[in-house]
């Protein structure tokens, strides 16, 4: 049985529920590795990230890198004597850290890889239109989530499920799989397996302005799932051309309707309370909206006192 030294290196709040895991079964933490703290909000004030907050509460010691390679942080990093590095949600790192412990550093992803490998894996699997995803711990090597894997948990995603819900579920998913891999790692009970390598496999890039805009030329479950897949966060997009105005909008919670019409593709259809957009196959149904300058709010409440003109299209 191996006595554990673990690091855990992580920044967001879906890294916060894996280190209070790992906490809690009763593993010992010697360090917690994240970002600086980052000026935000219109105040421009530093603000110190979710595992920082979280670990500074738990009395953990917290290193702050800027530079993963400087000498200074290696020095810090050595101190702390690990034998094992858990990462979740960093950033990637270099031989010289990740080759340091003694039973390796292993990483935690957001999908089944190998497919997936890349920053925003929850995203693109609902805008994929997948009906499975999962989480999946790995040793870290040279290259971006494609080390030799530990073990996998899978998870059905719900035909209308959004990527904040999908989160929260793979959080605690994750969560227990990298509970179940240090009690592998403590009983030297670890078998790898090889990740295969296809021509059919899919990535998850970054997230962008350009890959987020919702493209109208589409198919409607093809759009219903890109809006679904960025809904909470960062939100589809799109710039709806009402009168002479130009709107630059988020789009989140919408529903599909399959029907036949006789609208132009792109055309905004307002009824009463209700907005929809022209699409082929059928209409979507806008439940949440927010337009420029104003917070995210039902589409019904929005058109209380706001309306779109006759010939209002999305571009």
């Amino acid at each position: 049985m191996r006595d554990l030294r673990i690091v855990f290196m992580g920044t967001p709040e879906f890294a916060v529920t894996i280190l209070k895991n790992i906490i809690e079964a009763k593993f010992e933490v010697v360090g917690v590795i994240t970002a600086p703290d980052r000026p935000a909000g219109r105040g421009r004030k530093l603000q110190q990230s979710a595992v920082k907050d979280f670990a500074l509460a738990n009395n953990l010691p917290v290193l702050q890198p800027t530079n993963l390679k400087s000498p200074d942080f290696l020095k810090e990093l050595e101190a702390l004597k690990p034998n094992l590095q858990v990462v979740v949600a960093f950033r990637m790192l270099p031989k010289v850290v990740w080759q340091l412990p003694e039973y390796g550093t292993f990483n935690l992803h957001a999908s089944l890889l190998p497919q997936y490998r890349g920053a925003a894996p929850i995203n693109w699997a609902i805008i994929n239109g997948e009906t499975k995803t999962g989480v999946s711990t790995f040793f870290i090597d040279e290259k971006i989530d494609t080390g030799a894997m530990i073990a996998q948990k899978e998870t059905l995603i719900k035909p209308n499920e959004n990527v904040g819900s999908l989160h929260d579920r793979l959080m605690n998913l994750g969560a227990n799989l990298v509970v179940d891999t240090l009690h592998l790692i403590k009983e030297d009970k670890v078998e790898t397996t090889k990740q295969p390598e296809s021509k059919l496999l899919k990535d998850a890039p970054k997230l962008t302005k350009d890959n987020t805009r919702i493209d109208w030329e589409k198919d409607i479950t093809t759009i219903y799932n890109h809006i679904r897949g960025l809904n909470p966060y960062p939100a589809a997009w799109t710039i709806i051309k009402n009168g002479d105005l130009e709107l630059n909008t988020k789009f989140y919670d919408v529903e599909k309707s399959l029907e036949t019409h006789n609208f132009s593709i792109g055309k905004i259809i307002q009824e009463h309370n209700i907005l929809k957009v022209a699409v082929k196959d059928g209409v979507l149904i806008i439940n949440e909206i927010q337009l420029p300058g104003k917070r995210k709010m039902k589409t019904k409440e929005l058109l209380n006192g706001y309306s779109f003109e006759k010939e209002a299209k999305v571009l």
